[in-house]
């Protein structure tokens, strides 16, 4: 290793290794703030705690590594730059990409661990900080009573609507099911206005004392139609519950270890073959079970008919009104339990299709997370040598602003992808995907040691669009005043007249506003132009024709696109319905003429023989979803080159 790596290396490491540090003791911090209801109350050990953080803290490597690359580049490359070290490194002949070399070792290096780390080490901590949040969850349940919802509590379902006072012990609208004998009916229920906790935080006994209230209990019957109940009213009544079976927990316990999170890609793919069969058995099930419902041939089978003869009729004429009646009434029969079936197996299926694309999901990110390490580090070190700033300030908020980004997109993706909306293999890349350009771009721009943004191709187009001049350009509106005989002359004698090729051009516009075309001003003798102009000029309005046509198409159906969700959330059906046919043909139309715009414009610059100038193919791709940005960037694009072409037929 030279000592430039190892310079490049060493410094890395030392801004790796403590933003690494201080980013976990950030989100560890957090986790124990997300979970604290979890354990506080709960009596538990330290050794229990420090499980339940060591546990965690694998899994928020998937958060913090990446956040950790990505600052660590920006940092370190952008302190190269501030303190003149690229520069120094330049002038000996070293470039970006060699300076990047040597530490690009260690990120690929970095990446392939990760990848064994998600594999590994987070399936285990998956698993193990799973059934210790279960196992904590049992100790001292009292602690956990939840108001609005129902608490689980031995054998004791309690709800209520309010709690208050200041050790949270007075309860209001209490609702208590107690479980019968074979633990799963509720046989008897207990309602009363008020209530009150009155054991100790730390007690083993649950003493809850109820006011104004009943008591209902259900009473066995032999009788199937009869469902007696007792029903009783009290004033003051206690339930102790006895909650130290409750508290003898093994921390250990695993109850659940077959989790998409908690496998291993051997054990995923394993999974997924069985999921597949699974699925398969089921819709084989469905089918067999719907035809063996299905009893028709029971009603049919002992026709007038001979089992020979050929019959193309109506099927109810083989019948007599009686069996006719009967088939009648016993397809409806089927058909409607049919249909209960179906809605029935519909919601199963959607529930094993999204448990299936959560294991595809797990699958995939855990390549793609050793991916997203790489392809970010070609982000931030590129970007840290462009805007040539070290420290904390301005590298940290490019940095969580990107790293918020690529987060986010990757949330959106993946929960499209659980219910099916979005491919699940493409939603694990998805965000790191949207990253690759974005690095390869950078990384481009650092090695021509150019700016993030060429401005001046963004603005100048931009001011043309909104007509915005400059402090020192010229003004034209002194031709408006001159007559058609002086605008001729400008055009033919704009240098001896001291004007320049723009002057000559907007006289030339003047004259087209006037009604004398180029064609007629030609024929007049009066000017001299290459007659490839008129053929250029055509073309161009083809275009113009063609683009405005889209643009129409395009805003048209963006309107009738919005206007589907707002009538589909307001329950207008029919006209969501129409709003949504119309935006797809609006679309549709829209990608014809925008076709052939683009086409207008390859002949354009086909036939003025200035084929470099063509509009770049990611401009054309990027309009097509964004047509409302590139339309007046290709418009203008087009009149300037349109405007060349005409000075240089100009004789």
């Amino acid at each position: 290793m030279k000592i430039l790596d190892r310079y490049i290396l060493t410094t890395y490491l030392k801004t790796f290794f403590s933003v690494f540090i201080i980013l976990m003791l950030i989100f560890v911090l957090q986790t124990i703030w997300l979970y604290i209801k979890e354990l506080a109350g709960k009596d538990l050990e330290i050794g229990v705690i420090a499980k339940f953080l060591i546990y965690f803290m694998p899994k928020l490597i998937p958060l913090v590594l990446p956040l950790t690359i990505l600052l660590s580049s920006i940092m370190v490359f952008g302190s190269f730059a501030e303190n003149y070290e690229f520069a120094a490194m330049k002038s000996t002949g070293i470039s970006l990409q060699r300076a990047m070399s040597g530490l690009s070792v260690f990120i690929v290096g970095l990446g392939i661990l990760t990848f064994f780390f998600a594999n590994n080490v987070i399936p285990w901590a998956e698993v193990n900080s799973y059934n210790l949040r279960r196992n904590i969850a049992k100790m001292k349940p009292a602690m956990l009573l939840a108001e609005g919802q129902f608490n689980e509590v031995d054998n004791y379902n309690i709800k209520f609507a309010k709690k208050y006072g200041d050790r949270d012990q007075f309860l209001e609208d209490v609702t208590i099911h107690l479980k019968a004998a074979d633990g799963r009916t509720n046989a008897t229920t207990i309602k009363s206005k008020t209530g009150e906790l009155a054991s100790e935080p730390d007690s083993n006994v649950l003493k809850l004392i109820l006011f104004d209230g009943n008591y209902y209990s259900d009473i066995a019957s032999k009788k199937k139609d009869k469902k007696p109940f007792a029903k009783s009213t009290f004033e003051k009544y206690i339930i102790n519950i006895d909650l130290s079976d409750l508290n003898k927990v093994d921390m250990d316990e695993q109850s659940q270890t077959d989790k998409y999170s908690m496998l291993d890609v051997v054990d995923l793919n394993t999974a997924m073959d069985s999921l597949i069969v699974k699925q398969k058995n089921e819709n084989d099930g469905l089918a067999k079970n719907l035809i063996n419902r299905s009893s028709v041939n029971k009603v049919y089978r002992n026709t007038s008919k001979s089992n020979d003869s050929i019959y193309t009729g109506p099927i109810l004429d083989v019948l007599d009104t009686g069996k006719k009646l009967e088939l009648i009434e016993l397809s409806l029969k089927a058909a409607s339990s049919t249909k209960q079936t179906v809605a029935q197996k519909i919601k199963t299926f959607k529930i094993a299709k999204t448990s299936f694309n959560r294991h595809i999901i797990s699958f995939h990110e855990k390549f793609a997370l050793g991916i997203a390490c790489i392809i970010l580090f070609f982000v931030g070190a590129p970007l840290g040598a462009l805007i040539r700033k070290g420290g904390i300030g301005l590298p940290m908020v490019i940095a969580i602003l990107l790293f918020l980004s690529y987060h986010f997109i990757g949330i959106f993706a993946t929960n499209s992808a659980k219910t099916g909306d979005f491919n699940p293999a493409l939603a694990s890349w998805f965000s790191t995907l949207i990253m690759l350009p974005l690095g390869i771009y950078l990384t481009k721009r650092a090695t021509a040691d150019k700016g993030i943004f060429d401005v001046g191709s963004i603005t100048e187009p931009l001011k043309k669009v909104f007509k915005i001049k400059e402090k020192d350009s010229q003004d034209f509106r002194f031709l408006g005043g001159y007559k058609n005989d002086e605008l001729v002359n400008v055009i033919t004698n704009y240098e001896a007249l001291g004007h320049d090729e723009n002057c000559r051009y907007e006289a030339l516009n003047i004259l087209n506003e006037r009604g004398h075309s180029i064609q007629d001003l030609q024929e007049a003798n009066k000017i001299n132009i290459d007659k490839s102009y008129d053929a250029s000029e055509k073309i161009a309005k083809d275009y113009s024709d063609h683009s405005k046509f889209a643009i129409y198409l395009y805003g048209t159906g963006a309107v009738l696109l919005i206007l589907f969700f707002v009538f589909k959330n307001n329950k207008l059906l029919p006209l969501a319905t129409a709003s949504i046919q119309l935006s797809i043909v609006s679309f549709a139309l829209y990608i014809i003429y925008y076709v052939k715009s683009i086409l207008n414009l390859n002949s354009f610059y086909s036939y003025i023989n200035k084929k470099s100038k063509r509009p770049n193919l990611a401009l054309l791709l990027l309009g097509l979803p964004f047509y409302m940005i590139t339309y007046p960037l290709l418009n203008v694009k087009l009149k300037e080159d349109l405007k060349r072409f005409c000075l240089d037929s100009l004789k």
